[in-house]
């Protein structure tokens, strides 16, 4: 999704997407099949999220059907705390 903007801010400069504890994933694909974005991907001991950009800016619902909690998002605090910078520094070029 390269050229997408969320709030004026390019997605490539927007650290939103999942991470996936390997110790966690049962490679059972449920966070595959339930995300319509393609950001996962079969990987070959784990699911990996293969296309972190087109994860929905503060979207996190993938983690209700991974049964091990092996998904994680960064801290929705710190997240807008980052947002507001980034607009900050996009607004003023």
């Amino acid at each position: 999704m390269s050229g997408q903007t969320y709030m004026g801010i390019p997605r490539e400069a927007i650290p939103w997407y999942p991470t996936i504890d390997p110790e966690a994933c049962l490679n059972d694909a449920e966070c595959l099949q339930f995300c319509s974005n393609d950001v996962f991907a079969a990987g070959e001991k784990t699911t990996i999220v293969a296309n972190p950009l087109n994860c929905v800016v503060g979207c996190s619902a993938c983690t209700s059907v991974c049964p091990t909690d092996a998904l994680h998002f960064p801290d929705k605090r710190a997240f807008v705390e980052t947002l507001r910078r980034l607009r900050e520094q996009y607004a003023h070029g």
